[in-house]
């Protein structure tokens, strides 16, 4: 399992030319699931995702989890966060986990997630455009 976080002032998600959902401050979080995932993998990213300690403090400090800030999460399933490109320049996803049983591991990551933040999503398998405002900019990247 693996996940982009990025700090976010505000984002959305776009589907067919409609928004779908957006966030204020918080998180974007991209997330993808490989062979082996389970719900250890989700319990343990979960916990870390929300103690993550990204945003500033009153002295400018990162020092601050998105619980403290009482901020949102945007998740956004990514299977080419699995992409491998070392057998040439086209990239191949036989590591991303297949589609029926990836979509099972991102409802339970968002319904986790949701029990301690606010949680909105995208939809799974669908083509859509992520606006967003980095804020930092800051991105991490978790794995599990």
């Amino acid at each position: 399992m693996k996940i982009i976080v990025q700090r976010v002032t505000n984002t959305s998600v776009t589907i067919d030319k409609k928004l779908y959902n957006e966030i204020k401050q918080g998180m974007l979080v991209l997330v993808g699931f490989t062979e082996g995932d389970n719900q250890e993998n989700i319990d343990y990213l979960v916990k870390k995702l929300i103690n993550l300690r990204i945003f500033d403090d009153e002295a400018g400090v990162m020092n601050k989890s998105i619980l403290d800030i009482k901020g949102e999460i945007l998740s956004i399933s990514q299977f080419t966060l699995y992409a491998d490109t070392t057998g040439g320049n086209r990239p191949s996803y036989t590591k991303a986990l297949d589609k029926d049983e990836a979509t099972i591991r991102y409802d339970e990551f968002n319904k986790k997630l949701n029990e301690f933040i606010p949680t909105k999503s995208g939809i799974f398998g669908a083509e859509m455009q992520i606006n967003l405002t980095n804020d930092g900019p800051v991105t991490i990247i978790l794995e599990k």
